[in-house]
C-alpha cells in the first residue's frame, strides 16, 4: 500500500506542517474539516495541501518525514516551489 509524506500550510503560506499517512485523501479531508480541534493544523489554520511524496511503504515515508522535519524552512520552501511554484492547494484537485 502506498504511503505519503505531505506538507500543509495556511492561506498565507507562513506555517508549514509535515505529516505522513497511508490514506492521503482521507487525511487531507480531516485537516480541512478541522476534525481535531487540538491539532497543530487546526490551531494554525493549515488546511492547504501544497506538496506530497509517494512511498511504497509506511516505514520509508516515516523516515522521509523525519528527515524533512530537520530541514531549514528555506529548503522546504524550495522543495514546494519546485513542484508547485504557485503554492496551489493540491487538495482541491482530488489528489
Amino acid at each position: 500500500m502506498d504511503s505519503y509524506v505531505y506538507f500543509m500550510t495556511n492561506i498565507h503560506n507562513t506555517v508549514l506542517y509535515i505529516g505522513v499517512t497511508s490514506n492521503l485523501e482521507k487525511r487531507i479531508s480531516e485537516h480541512k474539516s478541522g476534525i481535531n480541534k487540538n491539532s497543530f493544523t487546526y490551531r494554525y489554520n493549515c488546511n492547504k495541501l501544497v506538496y506530497y511524496e509517494i512511498y511504497r511503504d509506511i516505514k520509508s515515508a516515516i523516515e522521509r518525514e523525519k528527515e524533512l522535519k530537520k530541514w531549514r524552512r528555506a529548503w522546504k520552501n524550495e522543495l514546494v516551489a519546485k513542484e508547485n511554484p504557485d503554492w496551489l492547494d493540491l487538495g482541491d484537485c482530488g489528489s
